[in-house]
């Protein structure tokens, strides 16, 4: 929340939709419009085929300096085999010496549709979280200003060290879908991010246990929805259908790494009613203040949505900054 206690409304952009200079329109034009902050995806490749890969941290420093005030950071990246922690604490230490005060890090554990093409062996579930632990330790530690010569399990590190550190570090938001990954929100970061889905306010619960139970103070709860709006129902729900290629649960876990294939699968096993009970699919501005007041409801202090309107991205803006937004603070 910010300081007057309303809940913050950060913009969703997808660089697995849209080129990343039409992208950075869509930041200029959510920012305008009322968002309070700019989330991007990090992926290096897209859900479905064709798509977008953008990269996106080549792409936030330019949304940081085509945007005025905004918060801005990723949704989220991983440390694996495509980046090392060294390299995403450098990163991001950098962003926030260049633009103090408005930028994050939201980290997750990644998936192999972004890990198996650069040669990584996808590892099980335990070991995707204990690579998220140690990359997250690394972070740390390098942000505090130590020097690391590490031989960990995933990371390897030799005299590392951040000479460039801003004056205080960005906040970092982990991404959770399981109980385990909560508590490592709960002890490594400054917030939690998950989806807003039945399982978000469980793992509200184990992260903000571990809180307390570390003498720490409650930290950002960030949940994530998307949306589609079009002028016609039909439009708005096949302007967003490529995005059923990134809801099955087991592309997060299990090793998927062909779009073409998860795109097929999802469209296979998820119906359209099913899919616009997971994602805010309407042309009905209020559907959307509904559907977003539920998810004000399960108590979060940022809720990001992300704009999967293929069709008509800008009038799907037009639409939040004129009737969304305005509604949805007005309680």
């Amino acid at each position: 929340m910010n300081g007057n206690g309303r809940i913050r409304y950060f913009y969703g952009a997808g660089h697995e939709q849209f080129p990343p200079s039409v992208l950075l329109r869509h930041a200029q034009l959510a920012e305008e419009a009322g968002f309070d902050g700019i989330a991007c995806s990090d992926h290096y490749q897209p859900w479905w085929e064709p798509g977008e890969s953008g990269q996106a941290w080549i792409w936030l420093g330019a949304a940081a300096q085509a945007t005025a005030a905004c918060a801005i950071g990723p949704a989220v990246t991983p440390a694996l085999k495509r980046y090392h922690p060294a390299l995403v604490a450098q990163a991001f230490a950098t962003f926030e010496e260049m633009f103090p005060g408005r930028t994050f890090l939201a980290m997750g554990s990644g998936e192999s549709l972004n890990e198996s093409p650069l040669g990584c062996d996808w590892p099980d579930g335990k070991g995707q979280l204990a690579a998220m632990e140690e990359a997250l330790w690394i972070i740390r530690r390098l942000w505090d200003g130590e020097t690391l010569t590490e031989q960990g399990r995933f990371f390897e590190t030799k005299a590392a060290k951040l000479h460039t550190r801003p004056e205080k570090p960005p906040p970092l938001y982990v991404s959770a879908f399981h109980p385990e990954a909560a508590r490592l929100a709960a002890r490594y970061g400054d917030g939690l991010w998950t989806l807003a889905n039945p399982e978000a306010p469980k793992l509200i619960e184990i992260y903000r246990a571990q809180r307390d139970e570390d003498g720490r103070d409650a930290g950002e709860i960030i949940l994530q929805a998307s949306f589609s709006w079009d002028e016609d129902e039909a439009a708005a729900l096949e302007g967003a259908r490529v995005w059923k290629g990134a809801q099955p649960a087991e592309y997060y876990v299990e090793d998927w790494h062909d779009p073409k294939a998860m795109y097929a699968n999802a469209e296979a096993t998820i119906s359209d009613a099913d899919y616009k009970q997971l994602s805010i699919i309407s042309s009905d501005a209020d559907e959307h203040v509904r559907r977003l007041l539920e998810i004000e409801a399960l108590g979060p202090t940022v809720i990001s949505a992300m704009n999967c309107s293929g069709n008509d991205p800008e009038g799907a803006i037009r639409v939040y900054r004129d009737w969304v937004l305005p509604a949805l603070r007005r309680g």
